[in-house]
């Protein structure tokens, strides 16, 4: 699989005996959603997301050379520091996808500890943190060998390991805002790798709050995987990766211009929008909950009656994101209190705000 071969790195004799790199990558929260992808994980419609700061996986990779050369990836994984071998099918397609752009994987073995800020199966895209986590120490690892390497280099070749190992990995490597997918209207958009968003943020969005409502905590009903699956043959895919397309064009204006209402019109109806792609597949799926209808409908409530920028999103589950200005902190905590907590599994959110990527420890 080298079909980039600007990601494609060459071995040498002189690599480091052994070591260990700890790093840390966020989850992020799609504006524009991206549903339906082709191989090897390449988007189907290009999609802007939201880079969060204290949902992360921290991650170590530790790292041995082999004694003798094979062509097998050799590696142990620890999640919150006890085995997982139910984990390891992901991590193995994830080395066999990346190896031939890293071949000097194959002089080591691994040990990769992992774990979450957050609780695991709660709704939040682990496979993107933990993925761009690991994406990253790789890189790391590279970066070693080939000092030469340029923290731009590194981003982007993070970004591109990232998504082959999950495909919204790929935004989480940089941000606050970073874009995927070949787009005209988005300069060095690609499908290949996310870029940060090119254009000056309005300061609107300076330290963007998200809070996620935990309204359902458990495995998916139905994996990321399955669902793009979906699109394959949908009634309705090219309209929507269409849609898709004009909402990044409406979404870049108003990150330039700092325009909240027109924010959340595009992201509430992107929201909306790919929980009706579920609704209308075949085999179909109805992700959110009596819960999350009931947070839907006082988030518009409250946002009548106040005249607040409170907005809500959603990831194919459950969970509801709420996506506010940092001026409506504290009257946000107090409607989450006073009228949302009761709709969370046991009372449980988690507050979040917009941060940078990937980061070395």
């Amino acid at each position: 699989m080298k079909d980039y071969p600007q990601f494609v790195s060459q071995c040498t004799d002189h690599i480091p005996e052994s070591g260990r790199i700890s790093c840390t990558a966020p989850s992020n929260i799609a504006l524009v959603k991206y549903w339906g992808k082709g191989p090897v994980q390449l988007p189907k419609n290009p999609s802007i997301s939201f880079t969060l700061n204290v949902c992360k996986t921290e991650t170590v990779l530790k790292y041995q050379k082999k004694r003798n050369k094979s062509d097998t990836i050799e590696f142990e994984l620890f999640f919150e520091g006890k085995p997982r071998p139910d984990f390891k099918p992901k991590v193995q397609q994830f080395f066999e996808r990346i190896v031939s752009y890293v071949p000097c994987l194959l002089q080591y073995t691994f040990s990769i500890e992992t774990s979450n800020t957050f609780p695991h199966s709660s709704g939040i895209a682990s496979s993107a943190s933990g993925m761009s986590a690991l994406a990253y120490a790789v890189m790391q690892l590279e970066k070693l060998i080939y000092p030469e390497l340029t923290p731009t280099d590194i981003a982007a070749k993070a970004s591109f390991l990232a998504r082959l190992g999950s495909g919204s990995a790929c935004r989480s490597i940089e941000g606050p805002v970073t874009v995927w997918g070949m787009h005209t209207d988005v300069e060095g958009s690609a499908d290949e790798v996310a870029i940060q968003f090119p254009d000056a943020i309005h300061d609107n969005f300076s330290g963007y709050r998200d809070t996620i409502l935990l309204v359902d905590v458990g495995e998916k009903q139905v994996s990321s995987s399955v669902g793009h699956d979906l699109m394959h043959g949908h009634p309705f895919a090219s309209q929507r990766f269409e849609q898709a397309s004009q909402n990044i064009t409406k979404l870049k204006e108003i990150l330039i211009t700092g325009d909240l209402d027109a924010f959340i019109e595009v992201v509430e109806s992107e929201a909306l929008t790919l929980h009706a792609m579920m609704m209308t597949s075949l085999p179909y799926f109805i992700l959110m909950k009596p819960n999350t209808l009931s947070v839907i409908h006082k988030v518009w409530q409250y946002r009548k009656e106040t005249g607040a920028k409170l907005c809500f999103t959603l990831d194919a589950g459950a969970n509801v994101h709420l996506l506010y200005p940092e001026a409506e902190e504290k009257q946000v905590e107090a409607f989450i209190i006073n009228e949302l907590v009761a709709y969370c599994h046991k009372g449980q959110y988690i507050c979040d705000q917009l941060g940078l990527g990937a980061v070395l420890v």
